[in-house]
């Protein structure tokens, strides 16, 4: 009896019928009914009984070729199909790899890829699978450090052979994640981020649609970063948004992804499992594969609000780089110019973006935003707040001008220009 087997279980005689999940416990038995509910069964004097036995085969990591990938435990892989693409699995937590800890009644990350296959039998016969962890944590608890472990994991894996990777993640610090690996991955391959809103033991979880989305994401043309997540509330199809133009724009709402500033890149069909593109992007094999993961760890995003103290700011001191959420075009309090041009002098580098979710900054307008660019303030375009930080931290760590390059798009982060769409 192994997780992924259709079972029936009788106890105190009750008989529930479903699917075996992964339990964070030992005590409990985890069977998803076929309302989508899970439900939990002691083990003491429960009578199981197996109707189907799993149809996944789980076993080492394999590229095709039947050799063993190094012995790395932390990957391994279904059994392997040679008219079937390959799409590497990377799991780093999350609510879409997330289980009920039937100890605390909590939803807690607890899958590793393999689990996610088993519970998400949609997946099977869209392609060959290999799935390998990078972390194991709700993505509150990101760190840049595990970005770069992912770039690396993710440039690895394309290295290996996949035509494609999906990563697995929380949904709150996504869009992080996914303008990191934009900026620090060159790849002829798709890369995409899916999570889910609802845990799968929910019956309006967005798991199974937002996984299979991302899978056929992954198999078609577009070999960029991107992020995969229902398109509306319905189950019909799943937006795809370019890494560093993403936002979530809502705590709970199943399609809580929005492209800021136009509409998504693409997106895939649910039920005819057609991927389609509205906008130019680049094509499978366009680029050559490389990884620059490194990172300038003393960046601060810093919002401004009326009333804030100057002397709040004395934290920043000695930062490699700062940006700003500014007010409008990119404006701050008169009194805090002083303060951000002490930075300046200091050889941070102070980057303007706006607590606006439409346009861009500019601050040649006003008389506060001329005193910001002799101040050494640097534009950064309609860049949202959050990439511009990853960005920041990036260009520090890699470029000779990080600088000037906060104010030209490397990764489609900054849009040639911020116009009203329909």
């Amino acid at each position: 009896m192994n997780p992924g087997d259709r079972v029936r279980v009788e106890r105190a005689g009750v008989t529930n019928e479903g699917v075996l999940m992964p339990s964070s416990t030992p005590e409990h038995l985890v069977l998803k009914l076929e309302g989508g509910y899970n439900v939990g069964i002691d083990r003491d004097d429960a009578d199981v009984e197996v109707l189907e036995s799993d149809v996944y085969e789980v076993g080492e990591a394999d590229d095709g070729s039947g050799e063993d990938d190094d012995g790395d435990e932390s990957a391994s892989a279904v059994e392997f199909d040679d008219d079937l693409p390959t799409v590497a699995l990377i799991s780093t937590g999350g609510t879409i790899a997330s289980t009920v800890d039937y100890r605390t009644g909590a939803v807690t990350a607890q899958f590793d890829a393999e689990d996610v296959l088993r519970a998400v039998p949609d997946l099977a016969g869209r392609a060959n699978y290999r799935g390998r962890v990078v972390a194991n944590i709700l993505s509150e608890n990101m760190e840049p450090s595990i970005w770069q472990e992912l770039a690396e994991a993710v440039h690895e894996e394309i290295e290996n052979g996949a035509d494609g990777v999906v990563v697995m993640h929380g949904t709150d610090t996504m869009q992080y994640s996914a303008s990191a690996l934009a900026f620090m991955l060159d790849t002829p391959v798709p890369v995409v981020f899916t999570g889910s809103q609802r845990s799968a033991d929910r019956p309006s979880s967005d798991n199974v649609m937002n996984a299979v989305c991302a899978v056929e994401a992954a198999k078609a043309d577009c070999a960029e970063v991107l992020v995969c997540m229902h398109g509306s509330e319905s189950d019909d199809a799943c937006a795809l948004h370019r890494g560093t133009r993403v936002r979530k724009n809502h705590t709970s709402r199943r399609d809580a992804f929005e492209t800021v500033g136009a509409r998504p890149l693409g997106e895939v069909d649910y039920e005819s499992e057609t991927v389609s593109f509205r906008r130019e992007y680049r094509e499978r094999g366009e680029a050559d594969l490389a990884v620059a993961p490194a990172l300038a760890g003393d960046v601060e995003l810093v919002k401004f609000t009326p009333g804030m103290d100057p002397a709040a700011w004395e934290y920043l001191d000695g930062k490699d780089g700062v940006v700003v959420e500014g007010t409008g075009l990119g404006h701050v309090h008169t009194d805090l110019v002083p303060r951000i041009g002490e930075l300046v002098d200091d050889g941070t580098t102070v980057a303007m973006t706006s607590q606006c979710l439409e346009g861009r900054v500019c601050d040649r307008v006003y008389d506060t935003g001329r005193d910001l660019l002799d101040a050494g303030v640097v534009e950064a375009g309609d860049t949202l707040p959050g990439t511009a930080k990853v960005k920041l931290m990036w260009a520090l760590a890699n470029l000779d001008d990080p600088a000037e390059a906060m104010g030209r798009s490397l990764a489609g982060e900054l849009q040639e220009q911020s116009r009203p769409w329909t």
